[in-house]
């Protein structure tokens, strides 16, 4: 027996892009605790783990919203569909790209991604060598650079190497969020305030969702 439900309200379509927005946001600020001997890894563990939480959520709400509304026809309702799965794709591709990065980091100072229980494991020790800083650092970076190195167990320009890596993931996985989210909470606001009861897709792509959008210049570049 099929029971037709009332279509979700504006309101309450904008809700489910704003929690997302948020929840996409909130990766950024997730804490995760580092040993010394991990430092280097401490500015991605963050992300790394509250990312697949957040990705679980997300497809936990879009599972529910497609049971509330299994077949979105009015436009608010495919407008919020294509903004929310563009959102969730893009976020998933984004954590995928963060993973990879640490796996290399791993593997570059020669642990496994996954750290054994064995509390006899150690990584593989490094002399220090001050030739390999080529950077510009003050007396104070250095010694602070030696003295994180030495706790890696890694000599100081390969410890400086991993930790640049480190950086550079958590800031191109903190760009992805904070476009993700910036898109849902525009399209959180069109959905509420201004999408018409015309088929949206039909008024050509600048009333495409803002993530939408954003994807498809990416293709364009990317060609």
């Amino acid at each position: 027996m099929i029971v037709d439900r009332a279509p979700l309200t504006r309101t309450e379509l904008a809700g489910l892009l704003t929690d997302a927005a948020q929840s996409v946001s909130g990766i950024l600020t997730a804490e995760y605790p580092t040993a010394a001997s991990r430092s280097y890894l401490h500015p991605v563990l963050g992300a790394l783990s509250a990312g697949p939480r957040v990705i679980c959520e997300l497809n936990d709400r879009l599972e529910e919203f497609l049971a509330a509304e299994p077949r979105p026809a009015m436009p608010a309702g495919l407008f919020t569909l294509a903004s929310y799965a563009s959102a969730l794709g893009w976020l998933t591709e984004s954590l995928a790209e963060l993973t990879t990065s640490v796996d290399q980091i791993c593997t570059r100072v020669g642990i496994p991604t996954q750290l054994p229980d064995d509390p006899t494991f150690t990584t593989p020790d490094g002399t220090e060598q001050d030739s390999e800083l080529d950077f510009a650092f003050s007396d104070l970076e250095l010694t602070e650079i030696r003295t994180a190195a030495e706790a890696a167990h890694l000599p100081p320009g390969d410890y400086v190497a991993v930790l640049s890596e480190s950086l550079l993931a958590i800031t191109r996985i903190t760009d992805a969020c904070i476009e993700i989210s910036s898109g849902l909470l525009d399209d959180a606001t069109y959905v509420l305030g201004e999408a018409t009861d015309h088929v949206w897709i039909n008024d050509g792509p600048g009333h495409l969702p803002t993530l939408v959008r954003s994807l498809l210049a990416r293709m364009e570049t990317a060609e």
